[in-house]
């Protein structure tokens, strides 16, 4: 008769259950443990109908689109061409620019529409794989921020132009500085000299397969064949928006709009923001922040960017912020950018779990930068 197995009690299990149960009776306290539960589940259902679904559509759009430009030969094309600028400033070949594009013009997702790509994944070497989750964080939403932020003029009557081009600055200083601490790890692990292995294809099956078709029949066999793709993609990063993102805002936000807890999606307890007024003289100099409120910005940008943006035309309107808060929120919130709820998910993807939290520290240092820069440079533009 085979004996029963034993499972070691370890230390780590006794600290699980206190941070486990500690974050239950922190918020089952605070809310009521109905409540608590209720806002869970519609937190995680709005997210999944809100951004999961969201994500996935422009995940089957871009990488339909990727499809396409490899087919066609542009993603070789643009890695010639935009190799110069992308190797001085990020270490990455000029095929990451298609991304960085379509990160700008989307969200974070989209560049990974790309590394699941034949063509444009031969381009990069092992090491540079992994810090694609980096770049495009950097960039992603930064269209719909930087539009976000212009449009702030209908509330006061002010441009927020200058605002949005020094975030956009800073943005990218903080994902230079991040995509390089990423590299800088990764080219330790996997060395300097190994490309990313491929599937074994025949090029020269391949080619004639190719030259019997019409470029009307490659066309859409592309097209579609990105897209069922990017279903793949967009489901498999389901899980991580969920779970994470729900955590994040459960500790960004507080009641409902009337203060009182409902259950419904979004409420929580604000400990990440209560944390930031504690910390206020450290980030007053760094960040040049009007007002303790306004790190709960950066910090739900953590979760959501769209979200933390959402926050920025009360305050304004409340006075507790100005145009060098502005400036510095467009870059923290587009270099975040939500990674707490992708990251995890980009890194699975991408085949390397194990490094997720060495990208999300250094993205985390990035975002910081980000901020301290745009902060310095509104600073400097104002002289």
């Amino acid at each position: 008769m085979q004996k029963r197995k034993k499972e070691k009690i370890k230390a780590e299990t006794f600290i699980f259950l206190a941070l486990f149960l500690g974050f239950f009776t922190l918020l089952g306290i605070r809310m009521g443990i109905v409540n608590l539960f209720s806002t869970m589940m519609n937190t995680a259902y709005a997210l999944f109908k809100d951004t999961v679904l969201y994500i996935a559509a422009i995940a089957i759009i871009m990488s339909a689109i990727a499809g396409v430009l490899s087919e066609f030969g542009v993603v070789g094309l643009l890695d010639r061409l935009l190799y110069p600028l992308m190797k001085p400033l990020f270490g990455m070949p000029g095929a990451c620019s298609i991304g960085v594009v379509m990160t700008y013009f989307s969200d974070n997702p989209s560049i990974l529409a790309f590394a699941e790509n034949k063509e444009f994944k031969h381009c990069f070497k092992k090491y540079q794989l992994p810090a694609l989750a980096n770049i495009g964080t950097g960039f992603g939403m930064g269209a719909i921020i930087t539009t976000s932020v212009l449009g702030f003029f209908t509330i006061t009557g002010q441009s927020y132009a200058k605002a949005a081009l020094i975030g956009n600055l800073g943005a990218i200083i903080g994902c230079i500085i991040s995509t390089r601490l990423m590299l800088h790890y990764t080219r330790k692990i996997y060395g300097a000299d190994q490309y990313c292995e491929v599937d074994d294809v025949n090029d020269e099956d391949e080619g004639n397969a190719g030259m019997k078709k019409s470029a009307g029949i490659r066309f859409f066999t592309s097209l579609l064949d990105g897209g069922a793709a990017g279903v793949r993609l967009g489901v498999g990063m389901a899980p991580g928006i969920v779970i994470i993102c729900t955590i994040v805002m459960m500790l960004s936000k507080g009641p409902g709009p009337e203060g009182v807890y409902t259950g419904g999606a979004y409420e929580g307890f604000p400990l990440l923001p209560w944390i930031g007024s504690q910390l206020s003289f450290i980030i007053k100099p760094l960040f040049g922040f009007s007002s303790p409120e306004a790190i709960a910005i950066p910090i739900t940008a953590l979760g959501a960017s769209a979200a933390g943006i959402a926050l920025i035309p009360q305050m304004l309107i409340n006075g507790l912020i100005g145009q060098r808060d502005v400036a510095v929120f467009t870059a923290m919130c587009m270099c975040f950018s939500g990674y707490l709820s992708t990251h995890v998910a980009m890194m699975n993807t991408l085949k390397c779990p194990e490094l997720t939290g060495k990208a999300i520290a250094f993205h985390t240092i990035g975002g910081l930068i980000a901020g301290i820069s745009a902060n310095w440079l509104y600073f400097l533009f104002s002289l």
